[in-house]
């Protein structure tokens, strides 16, 4: 049992929930159809690498490199990935140009990609 992976996993998959919900309540009327899809995508991913992180934090053996490199490579690559999908949603609404933050959102997703990847490593070894 690892108490970081578990505390990351379980803080991000509150956060998501709290996000839809703000995102399909107050948001529903701010933003346009597009950017309340991409916002959503960004609570989806979010959602889905909790859930990631709370199975490896009760499961894996995190005295394995690539184990601890799955939940480093997921717990950042959920944040660049979301978060940057969250504020590129929102820049229009906060009136603030947020285009800089374009490419964050393709490595938060392949950093998310070489964490799985570094999960399948570890139990091949």
């Amino acid at each position: 049992m690892n108490n970081w992976a578990i505390l990351t996993g379980a803080a991000f998959g509150a956060l998501a929930i709290i996000l839809g919900a703000f995102g399909a309540h107050a948001l529903k009327k701010v933003l346009t159809e597009d950017k309340l899809a991409s916002f959503e995508t960004g609570v989806k991913y979010q959602l889905y690498n909790a859930l990631f992180l709370l199975i490896i934090g009760f499961n894996a053996d995190f005295s394995l490199k690539a184990v601890q490199w799955s939940f480093y490579l997921v717990s950042t690559g959920t944040l660049l990935f979301s978060v940057s999908i969250y504020l590129l949603s929102l820049a229009q609404p906060l009136k603030t140009n947020m285009r800089f933050l374009g490419p964050v959102t393709p490595l938060g997703g392949l950093m998310m990609i070489a964490g799985w990847v570094c999960l399948i490593v570890s139990a091949i070894n």
